[in-house]
């Protein structure tokens, strides 16, 4: 590969040191600080977002009649490939995250297909493509996995740690629980506000701590949630503007999206961060010497 080409990896690599160096600025105080520091979370939030940003600008640039004769939705799957694999060979992905990351994705298509089926029709998938699976293109469990990515990638540049975490059994129980719910309130009705009701008591102490800068902040994990699913409502909104996918209400013409789904992904971001934080536990436990 040429050294052009390179650049961009080797920037991003330095870009990733710089943020973690977190030299101390004991002089810092006041407005100053607070600028600095809402500068760096900035940036660091936007270098986590780097294979959503790079993804879902794949989706709203790539014309629906498809790019070079490729369908839309092909195109889509081999963009979100390549930038994974782009991610890996430039160490800007460990193969453990990549790992993850695969978990999100065909935990995210198994609902797709499921959502998509006859019966259900949740939302649908109108376009051709050539890597359509049971109706489902496959680059969909993309957007999941794009939840999970930034998650794994703000938990390192940010240095989180959680206080307070509920016992892992629990957080798994209720991770299940919410995904489940996803398959069988179609049959046996919605539990969706009682098993939030549970996570809300289960997290209510959890507090997730920060660096944006050189000194830690706190946030409570919950309003972390809810922010996330709140971008993520907000996202999804422009998806189906673009016709990358579209709910019954939205066939004849586009509207937004219901604001109920902002729980729904409050709630799927619950059970990524459960993923991710277990797998880092499991991965601790592992390595922690005998």
């Amino acid at each position: 590969m040429s050294s052009t080409a390179r650049l961009p990896s080797l920037r991003l690599s330095a870009l990733d040191a710089h943020l973690l160096l977190g030299h101390e600025r004991p002089g810092l105080a006041g407005i100053p600080r607070f600028l600095l520091e809402f500068l760096y979370f900035g940036v660091k939030q936007a270098r986590a977002c780097l294979f959503v940003g790079l993804f879902f600008a794949a989706v709203f640039l790539v014309p629906r009649t498809g790019l070079w004769g490729i369908p839309r939705y092909d195109a889509l799957l081999i963009i979100a490939l390549a930038i994974q694999a782009w991610m890996v060979w430039a160490k800007l992905e460990t193969l453990d995250e990549l790992k993850a990351i695969t978990i999100f994705h065909l935990v995210g298509f198994a609902l797709e297909v499921f959502k998509t089926s006859s019966g259900i029709k949740s939302w649908s998938y109108p376009d051709f493509a050539y890597t359509k699976v049971f109706g489902v293109p496959l680059f969909s469990g993309f957007m999941y996995a794009a939840v999970g990515s930034y998650i794994i990638q703000a938990w390192r540049l940010l240095e989180l740690r959680v206080v307070h975490h509920p016992p892992y059994w629990m957080a798994w129980l209720t991770a299940l629980l919410i995904y489940a719910n996803f398959f069988t309130h179609h049959f046996i009705g919605d539990y969706r506000w009682y098993i939030a009701a549970c996570a809300l008591g289960l997290y209510a102490r959890a507090t997730v701590i920060y660096r944006p800068l050189d000194r830690d902040r706190r946030m409570p994990l919950l309003l972390a949630f809810v922010l996330i699913g709140f971008f993520i409502w907000l996202a999804e909104n422009i998806s189906t503007f673009f016709g990358i996918w579209a709910y019954p209400n939205q066939l004849g013409a586009w509207s937004t999206v219901h604001l109920g789904k902002w729980s729904s992904w409050s709630l799927l971001v619950v059970m990524t961060f459960t993923i991710v934080a277990n797998l880092k536990h499991i991965k601790e436990r592992v390595h922690v010497p005998a």
